[in-house]
């Protein structure tokens, strides 16, 4: 298990939610790649509206304007693992915007799945 406290580097990738790499969702390429890497951690957030460097807004309110919504890819680590990562989403990334930024990790924790142990909620593991 990946260990993060202190210290860490937020990369954010910004795409649309159309936007493939070899036929498959750039932002899935993006999280599996990360995942390989072994990066601590990858989320993808679906946006409702927005528009980036071609001006056009996309949003989900209005049906003709629903494609192409506005998706973000957030991934923290140390700040050399991910500096390592940026080629591959320089190769990745033909049109969005990826942006750095310093961040602390205050808790990092993942599940444990050992016998007995309860998790936060309470609820034993079998």
């Amino acid at each position: 298990m990946t260990r993060l406290t202190g210290n860490a580097l937020r990369v954010t990738v910004f795409i649309g939610e159309n936007d493939t790499w070899h036929h498959k969702p750039l932002y899935s390429e993006i999280v599996h790649r990360a995942h390989a890497a072994g990066l601590a951690g990858a989320s993808v957030f679906r946006g409702i509206e927005g528009f980036g460097a071609s001006s056009m807004i996309h949003t989900s309110r209005l049906l003709s304007l629903s494609e192409d919504l506005p998706v973000a890819i957030v991934i923290v680590d140390t700040e050399d693992r991910v500096r390592a990562f940026l080629p591959q989403l320089d190769e990745l990334v033909g049109e969005g915007l990826v942006i750095l930024d310093d961040c602390e990790v205050i808790r990092y924790v993942g599940r444990d799945d050992s016998p007995g142990k309860t998790d936060m909620k309470g609820k034993k593991s079998l």
